[in-house]
């Protein structure tokens, strides 16, 4: 079973997009992606810094339209059978699954973004990688200091989210055999600080008419397939105030059989948790359209 991974926000980088616009049809696709999201995306990923694209409102729609414009790029997606995303990037997995349209994914992203960038400058929080450790034993000190585990990335991750002087305590003492990353994220992403933006996103979707997937579609909520378009939708509402589990996720993909995994732009992040947690899988990340080659060769079945 092969199956197509979309990254989530913290994996652009500047200028990532450029590669892309050497694709037939790319140009035209940005403006479009552009005018639905809100956002100048041709700029964000070409001229604008690190700075300017890591702003919420921004990363968001620009990584959901670079997946959607790798996808495109693949030359043959019908040996891709299943799909699922990391936060922001089930927008794109939604598309891919034929859930929403395009259209339809970049409106729901671009106000998704903007809304978690009103709750997230509501309180200063934050966000941070604990790498390593005992899981329940990472758990449990992030409720001591009254943090949220925000991601179970799996491989051994876990994103703690919640008050920057919880996340500095964190850092001070961290548990024992973990490393503390902060990461360079506005706010508490996946907590209760974003109840507002769920209902700004929730008032949105209500409007769109979803389709059911016609691949498998897993789901960040609890990483188990989602047959129904409405409940996926419903479920990418909640998502922005619940925990991703990814690690569910991939437990999920190891129970269907898995063979190959492609990650579309802008890739890497999981399919560097998948070499660890998913060992002996293949897998591409498909970073510029010089990677869709080896992508293509992989769900041709023609590589092992």
């Amino acid at each position: 079973m092969m199956i197509a991974v979309f990254p989530g926000q913290g994996s652009q980088t500047p200028g990532f997009l450029s590669p892309w616009l050497s694709v037939d049809g790319a140009a035209e696709r940005v403006s479009s992606y552009s005018e639905w999201a809100g956002v100048d995306l041709l700029a964000a990923g070409t001229e604008w810094d690190a700075d300017r694209i890591r702003d919420t409102q921004v990363a968001q729609p620009l990584i959901v339209a670079a997946s959607l414009l790798s996808w495109h790029a693949l030359a043959d997606r019908s040996a891709v059978a299943g799909v699922a995303g990391h936060s922001v990037g089930e927008f794109a997995a939604a598309a891919a699954a034929g859930v929403l349209s395009d259209e339809d994914a970049l409106r729901l992203v671009g106000i998704r973004g903007r809304a978690m960038a009103a709750a997230a400058a509501a309180e200063q929080t934050g966000m941070s990688a604990v790498i390593g450790g005992d899981q329940d034993a990472v758990v449990s000190r992030l409720e001591e200091l009254g943090l949220t585990p925000a991601n179970y990335n799996g491989a051994g991750q876990i994103v703690a989210a919640g008050s920057l002087a919880g996340l500095q305590a964190l850092s001070a003492e961290p548990p024992q055999g973990t490393r503390v990353i902060p990461l360079q994220v506005a706010g508490a992403f996946h907590t209760d600080y974003m109840a507002p933006a769920v209902q700004v996103l929730r008032a949105a979707a209500d409007a769109v008419q979803p389709a059911d997937p016609g691949v498998t579609l897993w789901s960040n909520r609890d990483g188990a397939p989602v047959e129904s378009g409405a409940a996926f939708v419903a479920a990418l509402v909640d998502q922005v105030a619940s925990p991703v589990r990814w690690d569910l996720c991939m437990d999920s993909f190891a129970e269907a059989g898995v063979t190959g995994i492609v990650e579309l732009s802008p890739a890497g992040t999981l399919t560097g948790l998948a070499k660890r947690a998913l060992r002996g899988v293949p897998s591409v990340a498909v970073k510029t359209p010089d990677d869709l080659p080896a992508a293509q060769t992989l769900l041709s079945g023609s590589q092992a």
